[in-house]
């Protein structure tokens, strides 16, 4: 389920529907489903300790895959924000760290949000953890989130008015994200909103 698609829980009439999420993303996609709504506190950027020369220990790899699958969660989610606050993908990195599986909701939103002319304004906060990282012939990531969707506003394009959300929705949701690594580039493969405040 997208962020957009949680805020408004499922009511296609606030443009957005639930959204099947774990980017978002995300994730909405107010995805969307995008990486970065708080570029202050992104310690993907920080740079890391001076090592001494020799093999790295594992504990400084996993360290180093860790920062990676975060920017690429992160970058997926500053992505999913530019395209919701114009209700398309055009001219956003959307696929450059997002797989067309984890875009198809994304890209279902953005159409509605469209045909009823809702953009948003503002964008989500996130707070993501890697809670593991898997060696294979394909690595993969599960990321875990909290998604505050408190200054993140869908309104009416032409107006440029709220608009009307349900009361019940969740403002903060957990969410969840699958991440693979491919080639050398973590891409997000799923977005998934869970059903419970965080």
């Amino acid at each position: 389920m997208t962020a957009m698609q949680r805020r408004s829980t499922g009511h296609r009439t606030a443009a957005v529907r639930t959204r099947r999420y774990a980017t978002a993303i995300l994730a909405s996609s107010l995805l969307a489903l995008a990486g970065c709504t708080d570029s202050s506190s992104d310690t993907s950027s920080k740079p890391s300790p001076t090592k001494s020369a020799g093999s790295p220990s594992p504990s400084s790899t996993a360290s180093a895959a860790e920062e990676a699958v975060i920017a690429a969660y992160r970058s997926s989610w500053d992505a999913q924000t530019q395209a919701y606050a114009k209700a398309s993908s055009d001219g956003t990195d959307l696929k450059k760290n997002t797989t067309l599986r984890a875009l198809f909701d994304i890209e279902h939103d953005l159409e509605v949000m469209r045909k009823a002319g809702q953009v948003t304004t503002g964008q989500p906060a996130i707070h993501p953890k890697v809670v593991k990282v898997t060696a294979a012939k394909i690595p993969t990531a599960t990321v875990t989130d909290c998604v505050d969707t408190t200054n993140w506003t869908l309104i009416d394009k032409a107006s440029r008015k709220p608009v009307p959300l349900p009361t019940a929705r969740l403002i903060k949701y957990a969410s969840t994200a699958t991440l693979e690594k491919w080639g050398k580039t973590w891409m997000v493969t799923k977005l998934t909103a869970q059903e419970q405040t965080c």
